[in-house]
């Protein structure tokens, strides 16, 4: 249906179309200021008049992504493409990715302007989608000081100890009642996923709810995400046309935001309760401290507001923090956690290695837990971690850029605005960079390894990205290889992870969803440490 209308819009509109295209074509590339020859855009494929490049309509998920390998392969680490009118650029060589992010990092902080999010009323500002000013700076400074900060991340350890104990009961049952498969094989991902969001959930409102609760927000939030994700890619084609044609989904997302709305204020609203109109205490909960308790506390400067004072948040933009809050560290977590424990079964000896550490760090001979203090002096349980994103990384792009000038990259210009991202996947795999790199070998972040010493921020160089880089980097790094961290190496501790009989992991198969998961879920047979297999 989708395809039909486009092709329809392309045969009304081609002559106009052609016009304008073509005689902006010519003034981008002939001219620049004071009427001099200015570089060319990085180069790409032929463009269709409003559709703009084919991979766009003939591909979807992985494919699109195979297709852009294929691309960069034949034009370069530079990749100019186009989707309807909106032109983009493809980024695939670390030193072009570490020029743009860092060295010209404050000329790359924009995101790119999206017409149909006017359109569809999604301009709440979040960290990930606000320009880079002082609206980004406060809710970033915010995230990092109230909940990354070590010592923040601390307050939340009852509610890691609960998701641990909760996940360990649920993966225990599997192996006692043979879910999804004789001797206790099943698919592993969505209970890690529930686990992740359960986590999150806590954090975000300070509750350690029980199951049917995080199920309903979790059922909410996945179905917005998903619609988002894969129903709205029309309006980037003629927004202004698009929005019509296409009512049924406008209305279908404002439910949708609705339902997450409502879900979401009965918890807000018990934290606003709990310091009441005097700051003190009203009532107790489970958790001291909330995401959503520093999101009360902001006071942003508003120019529209009481002759440009400072105001709270509104309902809708505490909200829109809260689901980025949730999005940002659930599914990138889970997926990670996924690729690494399907490593770990694929790959039985660098499994022995880190339980012989885990239990020389912590004692730990059966069933028990690894502290978070203890994580600190495990070595190779952060070259496990570390492997993992760089093979596995949970985004194989990160969130767009937008340059806030025309500039210079690679010998092209970037036009202001244009949507620049990076192939991340692709760097994190570069046979320039990496020994074997698609193999899964933690023994490179050791010590005398090709991984030695890697800066994950990417400050000094990138040989990896799995977080993104420069001044837009992920701010939650600390707090998700904190959480792998944890959850690996309790995993790891409580279970041996082995191979499903007739079930071979597949570490290749990748499949587009949120984030790029194993295209065949991991199975495993999970025995209790202290169990012997018969």
């Amino acid at each position: 249906m989708q395809l039909t209308w486009l092709l329809l819009l392309a045969t009304i509109l081609l002559p106009t179309t052609l016009i304008i295209f073509f005689h902006g074509k010519k003034c981008c590339d002939a001219t620049s200021t004071g009427g001099k020859k200015r570089r060319r855009l990085p180069p790409g494929p032929a463009t269709v008049p409003v559709i703009g490049n084919l991979l766009w309509v003939t591909n979807s998920g992985m494919d699109i992504m195979r297709a852009v390998r294929r691309l960069h392969a034949r034009h370069g680490p530079l990749l100019g493409l186009r989707m309807g009118s909106r032109f983009e650029v493809m980024v695939a060589d670390r030193r072009l990715a570490h020029a743009a992010l860092v060295e010209s990092g404050a000329a790359m902080a924009n995101r790119p302007e999206f017409v149909s999010r006017g359109l569809l009323g999604l301009n709440s500002a979040t960290i990930s989608n606000s320009n880079y000013g002082p609206t980004w700076r406060l809710f970033r400074r915010n995230f990092v000081a109230e909940v990354a900060h070590p010592a923040r991340l601390r307050m939340f350890a009852l509610a890691r100890a609960a998701v641990l104990t909760e996940l360990k009961d649920k993966l225990r049952r599997r192996h006692e009642d043979g879910v999804d498969g004789a001797d206790g094989a099943g698919t592993v991902v969505e209970t890690f996923q529930y686990a992740m969001f359960f986590l999150l959930v806590a954090m975000c409102f300070g509750e350690v709810l029980d199951e049917r609760a995080v199920r309903d927000i979790a059922t909410a939030q996945r179905d917005l995400l998903l619609y988002s994700s894969t129903k709205l890619r029309v309006f980037a084609f003629l927004p202004a046309v698009t929005t019509r044609l296409f009512a049924g989904r406008m209305k279908a997302l404002v439910s949708m935001r609705q339902r997450l709305k409502a879900i979401f204020m009965p918890l807000i609203n018990a934290r606003r309760e709990r310091h009441g109109d005097d700051g003190g205490e009203k009532k107790t909960t489970k958790l001291p401290h909330s995401y959503v308790d520093t999101l009360l506390g902001l006071r942003i400067n508003d120019d529209d507001s009481n002759g440009g004072g400072e105001r709270a948040l509104t309902d809708d933009e505490v909200v829109a923090l809260c689901s980025e809050f949730l999005n940002g560290g659930t599914d990138t977590t889970s997926t990670a956690l996924q690729w690494i424990m399907a490593e770990l079964v694929k790959n039985p000896t660098i499994q022995d290695k880190l339980h012989d550490e885990i239990k020389s760090i912590s004692g730990i001979n059966t069933v028990g837990e690894v502290t978070e203090d203890e994580l600190h002096k495990m070595p190779y349980l952060k070259a496990v971690v570390m492997e993992g994103l760089r093979r596995h990384p949970p985004g194989h792009f990160v969130l767009p850029h937008a340059p806030a000038d025309d500039m210079e990259l690679g010998g092209c210009v970037i036009p202001k605005g244009t949507l620049v991202n990076f192939m991340v996947a692709d760097i994190g795999m570069d046979e320039t960079t990496w020994e074997r790199p698609r193999e899964f070998v933690p023994e490179r972040f050791m010590p005398g390894g090709d991984g030695e010493g890697v800066d994950i921020t990417g400050t000094r160089e990138i040989k990896m990205m799995p977080f993104g880089a420069g001044r837009r980097i992920c701010p939650g790094l600390g707090v998700a290889t904190l959480h792998l961290e944890y959850f690996v190496a309790n995993l790891v501790a409580a279970f041996e992870w082995r191979e499903a009989e007739g079930e071979e992991v597949d570490v290749d198969g990748e499949k587009l969803e949120f984030t790029v998961v194993m295209a065949k879920p991991l199975r495993a047979r999970l025995l209790p440490r202290g169990v012997v297999c018969v």
